[in-house]
């Protein structure tokens, strides 16, 4: 397992580069160039593993090509958001986003199950095998139906640098204060999993369960939710996700039953459901329209740091208050109050920017 979260932990960070070479690209030379790439690599990457494990190839080799793939198959994420941002309406981001996140859900929900099956009726190796298959579908329709969403801009040498972003206060403001949030939403995947089956004993099926539980909710109730509250202003809707996470992650300080952390999952998720899509819409907003790209790719970055240092955060935590569910998840918890109170902060400093 150690060498597993080492190579994830590691592919985490090639994906945080990538996110930010991604953006750069889609903004310089177009948003589907870079989807057609990213896809095309996908299916390169996923034939090579199946070709790599059917014949037991050296695990180093597997690894690198894993590394390689992954990173630049997630070029493909601010290119796609980019996208989002130059086809939607101002007001409307906050719903498109919440879009789009259902049908990723939905993937996510979906893959395992797919790959759970699959895995009893095929050799592993051929997992990969379809997993490239599948993606050259998502390629030919990219290919036949996507069409170029970016306005090609005469560089200016002023602002062309990846440096310039540095200038822009705002969104470095609301990156940092987003990352404490990451920090707190990475939880679910680490510090969670191993609280609720090592200290309070849960099964691993009822672990499981609570993510049914958050990815259930997120396909029936994020657009929807998103749908009706995009035309409130975004930094309340950024507080409130903030402080339901808060009220989440509190209320698994208490032992009880599987329903109090049903219930805690459910706001948890909630306060998920709020946040995500509107913390895009506040980056496509400050985003100028020629660097979109370039602003959701260190927003992604920020993202995947986020999510990739919250284990070891976690850990921290659980060594330092062994047994002691209340400070184990008070000291995560907190992480949302400050996040709540920073994008109040950022709502007042920057308040002409984004209310």
């Amino acid at each position: 397992m150690t060498m597993v979260g080492s190579i994830m932990m590691g592919a985490g960070f090639f994906s945080a580069l990538a996110h930010v070479i991604g953006g750069e690209l889609s903004d310089k030379i177009g948003r589907r160039p870079i989807i057609l790439l990213s896809l095309g690599i996908r299916v390169l990457m996923y034939a090579l593993m199946a070709f790599l494990i059917g014949f037991a190839a050296p695990v180093w080799i597997i690894v690198i090509v894993y590394f390689i793939g992954q990173a630049i198959g997630m070029m493909e994420r601010p290119a796609a958001t980019a996208i989002i941002t130059d086809l939607s309406p101002r007001k409307r981001l906050t719903e498109a986003f919440g879009l789009i996140r259902v049908g990723v859900n939905l993937g996510w929900a979906a893959g395992p199950a797919v790959g759970g099956y699959l895995a009893i009726v095929l050799p592993y190796s051929w997992l990969f095998g379809v997993a490239a298959l599948v993606t050259g579908l998502a390629l030919i329709i990219v290919v036949l139906f996507l069409s170029e969403t970016h306005t090609k801009y005469p560089t200016d040498s002023a602002v062309s640098n990846l440096s310039s972003i540095w200038k822009d206060r705002s969104f470095l403001a609301f990156t940092f204060i987003s990352l404490l949030f990451f920090l707190l939403m990475g939880q679910m995947m680490s510090t969670l999993s191993i609280y609720t089956v090592d200290f309070m004993r849960f099964s691993t099926a009822q672990y499981g369960l609570l993510l049914t539980t958050n990815g259930l909710m997120v396909v029936f109730l994020q657009y929807p939710i998103a749908s009706k509250l995009s035309k409130l202003p975004k930094t309340k809707l950024l507080i409130t996700g903030s402080l339901l996470h808060t009220l989440g992650y509190l209320s698994f300080g208490w032992q009880g039953a599987f329903a109090v952390s049903i219930f805690a999952m459910a706001v948890i998720t909630l306060g998920e459901i709020i946040h995500a899509p509107a913390s895009l819409a506040v980056v496509g907003e400050l985003a100028p329209q020629q660097y979109r790209g370039r602003y959701m790719g260190i927003f992604g970055l920020t993202q995947i740091l986020g999510i990739s240092i919250s284990p070891l955060l976690g850990g921290i935590i659980l060594d330092a208050f062994p047994f002691q569910p209340f400070m184990i998840w008070g000291s995560i918890a907190a992480l949302g109050i400050v996040a709540a109170f920073g994008y109040y902060l950022w709502s007042v400093r920057f308040g002409n920017v984004q209310k």
